[in-house]
């Protein structure tokens, strides 16, 4: 039944919005600054009037409010192929990894920029990075110099309140421009709060019945420095950034005579230099060479102690330190032999090393485990070919091929090498059988980076669980299918549906070790299966005066067999469902914009050998107002608020017959908090 009541809710609503383009008002303002590129039905133009009622101080806020896109900063994995962002500046992306597209553009003037092209499913010389829609931001080739000053502060009720800020400047001349950027963030989290603990026996009996209380607190300080010039007959872009960060936080659980409290601390610093070069070799060749190298280091220490009628456990303590580089140099030559077919070769080779040392002890004893002391190492290289082909103003292909061969070596506690060597295809093939309307279709092979973390011993003291390195481990594996239809309406009216199936190989998950403990390791093959909605409706028609309402969901089926049990189960940490519904405004005459999320139930489950963990939020409500009197100044508020924040956690007498031993669940009140940003250009 909900599945028929699902469909029929979206068929109403492709209806309406097929109606509502088939008879538009005339020369709405949603629709003024928007075209699609000459001969490109893939490619939408922004121009700046598009975004004239929103008032935008940065190219950030411009992107942010292009219908249909949603920015990604890529996920942060080893090499650079497939783990950047899809946000695109002047046609390349940022010099490096950590210099995300969105902070580029949030200090780039929105004054600056010339348009923004909305690229659906490829176009001849766009590196797509694996991306279905990336946007490509033109800036204006103009002198000029520009300061922006950020003031943020995060208030909780019963918390701690949290500061940041930042400096950022930025001069052009010409084609040459150079800035700094001095920061001091914040770390959080909105699920911090207090409610009561209780644990039951299997009979139902109470064991413990306690407050809760968590809190957190950290940040970090940075300076990163930027230079890009005319260089060689090409351009050259460089970064350089290095920060300091540093982060604790308390888990407390109290009764009548019964203290329990873990505590943990983190330092750490960060550093990055990155360079691209970019020249034309001739009328149809391109060159671009990348190199960056990233450099990091840890000290960490968790504690846990429990005390009972004045006596105290023997302390618990996990400490573990360490640091990583990752050193990437990647060239591809780009052919564009007409202007409808792109040819691109390259290459990448990076060198990977995590070096760590963990011990564990209960009341000053050393509690062996496996893989304390480990150097992970990897070498890689990579070789790619793509092609983009226009076959139609309609219709365009992208299809291409990865090569990607590596060497992991560990040493330390276990000695192992491991050789792997994967084969990568790509094809998307994008269909604008009339205006408005787009399909995409993708098949790739991707394969998922190795968190060289999961090879050392980790703790989780508040749950009682230290886990074990694994020297095994193979990447993740999977075989994508992806059809998305897209219909545009009423200027910024989009309504997107995509269907999905993954074939996994090597599932990532949880596997059980001797002596009790577990880790991160390989299950076997397992399947995905997604249905995602996307729909934002203009409400000019319906006398909601620049008004917008969205609603957004994915919808997450997964199967796996459980190493533990041999039964089928989902796989751990992938959300089921998370609804979203939105509403905005933007009042032009006030210099006002507001807007509200409203999540009605959010959650996920993971498995482990011994135990079953899971979460689940409900009502979470987020408003917000930002009032710019001036085109230079703009003030933000924000509330965000939700009703519970649940945990349960099933724990199991034994791995074969699995008998609980008990099921303790977490009632949190999750804290209110405030925010209030200031922002100041100069």
């Amino acid at each position: 039944m909900t599945k028929t009541i699902l469909m029929a809710t979206t068929a109403m609503i492709l209806s309406a919005g097929a109606a509502a383009a088939q008879t538009p008002p005339s020369a709405p303002p949603a629709q003024q600054g928007v075209q699609a590129e000459a001969g490109q039905q893939g490619v939408l133009v922004f121009t700046p009037d598009f975004f004239a009622d929103q008032r935008p101080t940065t190219a950030l806020d411009m992107v942010n409010r292009v219908p249909g896109f949603s920015v990604s900063d890529g996920d942060g994995s080893r090499g650079f192929e497939g783990s950047v962002g899809n946000i695109l500046i002047n046609g390349s992306r940022p010099a490096s990894k950590n210099d995300a597209g969105s902070s580029v553009l949030g200090r780039t003037l929105a004054s600056n920029v010339e348009r923004i092209e909305l690229i659906r499913g490829g176009a001849p010389g766009i590196d797509m990075q694996g991306f279905s829609v990336v946007v490509n931001v033109i800036t204006r080739n103009q002198s000029s110099q520009q300061t922006i000053v950020t003031g943020n502060g995060i208030f909780f009720e019963g918390g701690q309140d949290v500061y940041s800020g930042s400096i950022q400047f930025t001069a052009r001349d010409g084609d040459r421009t150079w800035g700094f950027t001095l920061s001091d963030g914040l770390s959080m989290s909105d699920s911090n709060g207090v409610g009561p603990v209780i644990r039951r026996d299997a009979s139902g009996a109470i064991l413990r019945d306690e407050d809760f209380f968590n809190d957190q607190k950290g940040g970090g300080q940075s300076a990163r420095v930027n230079y890009a010039s005319p260089f060689l007959g090409g351009k050259i872009d460089l970064t350089a950034r290095y920060g300091l960060n540093d982060y604790e936080s308390v888990n407390l659980q109290t009764a009548p005579m019964v203290r329990r409290e873990s505590l943990y601390t983190e330092d750490g610093a960060s550093g990055e230099f990155g360079a691209v070069f970019t020249r034309p070799l001739s009328s149809r060749f391109n060159l671009e060479t990348r190199f960056i190298h990233e450099f990091s280091d840890f000290d960490a220490v968790s504690t846990n102690r429990t005390t009972l009628s004045g006596v105290s456990s023997p302390l618990q303590r996990f400490e573990s330190e360490g640091e990583a580089s990752e050193t990437i140099l990647r060239g591809l030559v780009r052919f564009e032999q007409s202007p409808k077919l792109t040819w691109e070769f390259g290459g990448e080779v990076a060198y990977n090393m995590l070096e760590t040392e963990q011990a564990f002890s209960v009341g000053g004893v050393a509690v062996p485990l496996p893989s304390a002391s480990v150097t992970v190492e990897e070498t890689r290289g990579e070789l790619f070919g793509k092609s983009t082909w226009r076959l139609r103003d309609d219709l365009t292909v992208e299809g291409g091929l990865r090569l990607e061969a590596s060497t992991i070596t560990q040493s330390g506690d276990a000695d192992q090498e491991k050789s792997l060597f994967f084969a990568k295809p790509r094809l998307l093939a994008t269909w604008t059988p009339m205006a408005n309307n787009q399909l995409r279709f993708r098949f790739e092979r991707e394969v998922g980076q190795l968190d060289f973390g999961d090879f050392a011993a980790s703790a989780d003291l508040e749950d009682e669980n230290v886990f074990g390195g694994n020297t095994d481990l193979e990447p993740e594996q999977r075989w994508i299918s992806e059809l998305i239809y897209e219909r545009r309406f009423m200027g910024d009216g989009i309504v997107s549906i995509g269907l999905r199936h993954d074939e996994i190989v090597d599932v990532i998950d949880s596997i059980p070790l001797d002596d009790g403990l577990s880790a991160v390791g390989n299950i076997g093959d397992g399947t995905l299966d997604q249905l995602a909605v996307n729909i934002l409706v203009p409400m000019d028609w319906a006398g909601f005066t620049g008004g917008r309402l969205g609603f957004r969901n994915t919808w997450n089926h997964t199967e796996v067999t459980d190493p533990t049990t041999g039964e089928s189960r989902p796989i751990s940490g992938v959300r089921a469902s998370q609804a979203t519904l939105t509403i905005a405004q933007d009042i032009d005459s006030w210099k006002l914009q507001w807007g509200a999320a409203y999540i009605p139930l959010l959650g996920q489950t993971s498995f482990d050998p011994d135990q079953r963990f899971s979460w689940r939020g409900r009502d979470y409500f987020e408003a917000w107002a930002e009032y710019k009197p001036t085109p230079t100044l703009s003030i933000r508020a924000q509330i965000n608020l939700w009703d519970n924040f649940d945990q349960e956690r099933i724990a199991y007498a034994d791995r074969d017959t699995r008998p609980i031993s008990y099921i303790e669940t977490k009632e949190i009140d999750p804290r209110t908090f405030y925010q209030i940003r200031l922002r100041k250009t100069f």
